[in-house]
């Protein structure tokens, strides 16, 4: 194991709910996650980096944590994890595993220990309970929205039965936001980072990493614009990233603060006390790219996501563009770039990008959408796109599913949803159901080999039969066969540890550049275009002669 694997690094999300269900319960589990571990060593990813499966009730698919410290008898037990880690790592595979710092569940027993204690206790001082406005205080402390819509404030009913004070959730009401100007908060973390790291793990990804401080007087803010414009297009819908409603270059005074920064010095302390190069990663939802990097300077996180460049349309000016900031921004740094297509959190790539004038939903798949879009030209896209981001230099984040093509499920019965923005916004959005289907693994198997019987936590399409990973293994045109092929190659040309030059003279609508010894053209375009000389290397689509049809990558030898 290298040092500074984290730089070049191909790592796959695990949704633990989706992925792998072992004892036939309808539910994803870590025995699962162990069991298929196999078919991920022959993907050829480096790492893992697992959502949550902490002790939760499991309000917001287990973001809302009630101990920091153990396992959801849904997922298992604290062995099953050790068992996890041991295999993975005797497969050469790294495990990153998620962190929520900003909230906790509204049963965690400090969030308990405060609704039972006084105003002005040491207990409320752990989170951010504030009296009301107005002169019997039944206003909310300010007009802060919920990210999953509606008051993002709650108020308690205290002891002698009377109203009382309110608590600040960012999120759901269920998942009361710490106050992180608490150092008991603080030693808190320090320990529950401490007891992953005692256990193997290999990093952390950080949930909101763009929140935990918010501006001094929480002062009253309102969005320029409903939603945010980080949400992708303004339709019916889900946005892009359903947990944003204000941009931290908005100023929304709950993102963005500069008081972030002095917490993730103090964890890379910690965290450079460990062996074997321990990672931080930043979700962090900060515009422009320059402003994120801060969240990656040499003191402080590893990585942040490149979301700028998940919510880059397929346009090569575009493309071009978000690559080159990308790459100044974290090198301005030290840092490495990171790609991503896809996460728990947006539309899947494969549907994503299939908007094309006639099919005008964009971003926005919701409930009043007229139609489904096209599978097809999505896929195209999707594949010429992961061809693309493989061959840039930096890390990759791939998400389960997406090296089966798999699309987002937007038709999923009312009943059977579960995000809570589907419930906070009245079904004005479909929240994220439509990306946590579970896998697919084998095509005649129950529950298409998700589990050992046909129980499912959200119901699976007839489609995954097609797509499911035995019908893929053998056939050299799959998506999985390209991913596959893509991560090969990826490494074998180091292209990861590579440096990005443009090449000059090709179409507007393509992106074409050199990495090390690989040329790479990609077709964004309505036409076909001439390749140059060079062997092919891998195609997102088959190729005839010299010529690069439409919405199709390749990698040539230069």
């Amino acid at each position: 194991m290298t040092s500074e694997w984290w730089r070049t690094a191909a790592i796959y999300q695990i949704y633990p709910r989706s992925f792998a269900d072992a004892n036939g319960d309808g539910m994803g589990d870590l025995a699962g996650i162990t069991s298929r571990l196999g078919a991920l060593q022959e993907l050829g990813i480096d790492a893992i980096w697992l959502s949550p499966f902490y002790t939760s009730p499991q309000r917001d698919a287990g973001y809302d944590v009630a101990d920091y410290c153990d396992v959801d008898p849904l997922f298992g037990t604290l062995a099953d994890f050790d068992a996890m880690v041991a295999e993975a790592h005797a497969r050469g595979i790294r495990v990153i595993v998620d962190l929520v710092p900003n909230h906790s569940s509204d049963e965690h027993e400090w969030f308990q220990a405060a609704l039972a204690a006084a105003p002005g206790s040491a207990e409320r001082a752990r989170y951010l309970f504030r009296d009301g406005r107005g002169a019997d205080g039944s206003e909310a402390p300010n007009n802060w929205e919920s990210v999953f819509g509606g008051p993002a404030w709650t108020r308690v009913v205290e002891a002698d039965g009377t109203l009382g004070q309110w608590y600040l959730h960012l999120f759901d009401s269920s998942q009361p936001d710490f106050d992180w100007t608490n150092p008991e908060v603080r030693e808190e973390f320090r320990s529950i980072l401490r007891f992953w790291l005692d256990r193997g793990v290999d990093g952390f990804r950080v949930d909101v990493a763009h929140g935990m401080i918010k501006a001094e007087g929480l002062p009253d803010f309102t969005p320029p614009a409903e939603g945010g414009s980080m949400g992708g297009a303004a339709t019916s819908g889900v946005p892009l990233e359903p947990e944003i409603s204000a941009e931290p270059g908005d100023g929304a005074p709950y993102w963005g603060q500069d008081g972030v920064h002095e917490i993730y010095r103090d964890w890379r302390k910690l965290l450079d006390e460990y062996p074997d190069d321990r990672v931080l990663a930043a979700e962090a939802w900060v515009d422009p790219l320059p402003r994120l990097a801060k969240w990656v300077r040499p003191d402080e996180m590893h990585q942040a996501f490149n979301f700028a460049y998940l919510e880059t349309p397929w346009n090569a000016e575009a493309l071009r563009h978000v690559i080159d900031d990308s790459l100044a921004a974290f090198a301005a740094v030290g840092a490495p770039s990171t790609w991503v297509l896809s996460n728990h959190d947006v539309v899947r790539h494969a549907t994503r990008l299939s908007v094309t004038e006639a099919n005008p939903q964009g971003h926005g798949l919701g409930p009043r959408s007229k139609g489904l879009p096209e599978y097809a030209p999505g896929l195209r896209r999707a594949r010429a796109a992961t061809a693309l981001m493989l061959a840039l230099p930096g890390s990759v984040y791939l998400y389960q599913g997406e090296e089966l093509g798999l699309p987002e499920v937007i038709d999923l019965p009312d009943d059977a949803r579960q995000d809570p923005t589907w419930f906070r916004t009245n079904h004005e959005r479909y929240g994220r159901d439509g990306c946590r289907v579970p896998l697919p693994w084998e095509s005649a198997a129950p529950s298409y080999g998700f589990g050992p019987t046909d129980a499912s936590w959200l119901p699976q399409p007839e489609q995954w039969a097609a797509l499911a990973r035995d019908v893929q293994r053998g056939d050299a045109s799959s998506t999985l066969s390209l991913y596959r092929d893509a991560l090969a190659r990826r490494r074998a040309h180091d292209l990861g540890a590579g440096t990005l030059e443009w090449l000059p003279g090709y179409p507007e609508s393509t992106v074409a550049f050199r990495n090390g010894d690989v040329v790479v053209v990609a077709n964004a375009g309505d036409s076909p275009v001439d390749l140059p000389d060079g062997d092919v290397l891998l195609s997102s689509e088959p190729i005839d002669g010299r010529t690069l049809p439409a919405d199709t990558t390749v990698w040539l030898s230069a």
